[in-house]
């Protein structure tokens, strides 16, 4: 009788144990694939913002407003260079222009200029476009307030073109002055320089970025 109840107490323990083995075996089973569903889950999440992420970064580096005319203004038109100007500025003749400017346009106000767009050609030689706007810095007054050469892009024969920006600020005649010049290299690495100067309060931040997103460089 011991015996027998020895052996049916083994099978029920090997029955348990296989049973406890089964339970185990389908836990880790259910386990890994809860943990492979929720791998394969936040990997797809992962996806789908990486996605996100470069549509944004493609949107907010596209300038839809480059070589774009504002409706309105007119254009100084050059052999390499086109830049538009606000209804409020005047082209400036062949006999009225600087021999050192290609075309320029003025604003007037009370009979006094107060503003002026000019554009010059193959001003320096210049290896680059960094050259190219030290060239133009030479060309402000001595005295006036100089700022960094800021890296910008204009819009060229086969898209983007590098370009510099610099700011500058000076008095003349007891007003201030605010400017900009825009220099690079044309198609034909030849310099080119687009400047505007505006007396303080006269020409919005607006209309300036509509000159300087405006430059087209052949």
């Amino acid at each position: 009788m011991t015996s027998t109840i020895s052996e049916k107490t083994a099978a029920v323990r090997r029955r348990s144990g296989a049973e406890t083995m089964a339970a185990g075996a389908r836990a880790v089973a259910s386990g890994t694939m809860a943990a492979r569903t929720r791998a394969v889950a936040s990997a797809a999440v992962s996806v789908v913002a990486s996605a996100a992420v470069l549509l944004t970064a493609g949107c907010g580096t596209t300038d839809t407003d480059a070589g774009v005319v504002p409706e309105g203004w007119d254009t100084l038109t050059t052999s390499s260079v086109t830049v538009a100007y606000p209804p409020a500025f005047a082209p400036q003749s062949d006999t009225e222009r600087s021999e050192y400017n290609a075309a320029a346009a003025t604003l007037t106000e009370g009979g006094k200029s107060v503003g002026m767009i000019t554009v010059q050609l193959d001003f320096t030689n210049a290896d680059s476009v960094e050259e190219a706007a030290i060239g133009a810095e030479a060309g402000i007054a001595l005295g006036s307030t100089l700022g960094k050469q800021q890296k910008i892009v204009v819009t060229g024969p086969d898209g983007e073109e590098e370009a510099r920006r610099v700011n500058f600020r000076f008095t003349e005649k007891n007003t201030r002055y605010q400017g900009v010049i825009v220099a690079g290299l044309d198609s034909a690495e030849k310099s080119y320089a687009v400047r505007i100067d505006a007396a303080t309060g006269t020409l919005g931040s607006g209309d300036l970025d509509k000159i300087i997103e405006s430059i087209t460089v052949k």
